[in-house]
């Protein structure tokens, strides 16, 4: 369910990765991964201030840095009947902030998210002073936060997935560990799932990184302005993930998994 793969890199299992690098995952279900990467963030680097939905900035211009609000699609998502995510503006703040103010409030090891309209959020690790190490076209790179941005604003996402979070040093390891590696070396399908799983160990955010059951189903409630709540059903927070992003880039909601004919 959700969105299909585009691409596959087979290997032969004995070369298939059994647990996490870090080794937290030790005395946990083992599962072997498939390697792939997304191209849905290809052209992010092209995008203008203004493309993003975004006044540009001058040097200089305190009065502009935020905080912004930002009109995007809202969610939350639960698996077992427990919350594992919320995007909902009720409950947290979701403004955003221009990079230069954003850069003031970051601490090692934080998850930000660099929003603009018509694409997918690009998240990221924050490193020091202005770098962060992501993933972009198939690689895990270490970049300016300032030059990565081209007229995004930003904001920290830390609570926005309800798990435990690894302490600092560890998602630092996990994020710096990985540098350099491109695709046939990669486990993750986007930006999002490459720097959650730097803050939180959980092998569930690397593609077949979870072992698929009827039992275990997520639910993604996708709360659409003026049209009520819609719930789908995935079997992976993989494919979750690639969907919510979909959605984000696009703005439109497929009619597939829908709960009760899609509305509550």
């Amino acid at each position: 369910m959700g969105n299909q793969l585009d691409r596959i890199t087979h290997l032969n299992y004995s070369e298939l990765p059994t647990g996490d690098p870090s080794g937290l995952e030790k005395d946990e279900l083992r599962v072997g991964v498939a390697y792939f990467f997304s191209d849905e963030e290809e052209e992010v680097e092209e995008r203008t201030p203004s493309d993003c939905g975004f006044k540009e900035q001058e040097d200089g211009d305190e009065e502009d840095r935020g905080p912004f609000t930002v009109s995007e699609v809202e969610y939350s998502a639960f698996c077992c009947q427990e919350c594992i995510f919320s995007k909902l503006h009720e409950h947290e703040d979701l403004n955003v902030y221009t990079v230069k103010s954003l850069l003031t409030m970051c601490k090692p090891g934080d998850l930000l998210e660099l929003v603009g309209t018509a694409q997918a959020p690009h998240w990221v690790i924050y490193e020091q002073d202005d770098r962060v190490i992501h993933l972009h076209k198939g690689e895990i790179r270490k970049d300016s936060l300032l030059e990565l941005s081209n007229g995004r604003h930003g904001r920290i996402v830390n609570n926005r997935y309800r798990y435990r979070p690894l302490p600092a040093d560890l998602v630092m390891q996990n994020a710096v560990g990985h540098v350099g590696l491109s695709t046939e070396d990669i486990c993750w399908t986007n930006s999002e799932s490459f720097a959650a799983w730097c803050r939180f160990g959980k092998r569930e955010f690397k593609a077949g990184g979870e072992a698929h059951s009827a039992e275990h189903q997520y639910f993604l409630k996708v709360h659409l302005s003026g049209s009520g709540v819609h719930t789908l059903v995935f079997r992976s927070l993989e494919d979750m993930i690639r969907e919510r992003r979909r959605v984000d880039a696009c703005g439109i909601l497929k009619e597939l998994s829908l709960v009760n004919g899609g509305k509550e």
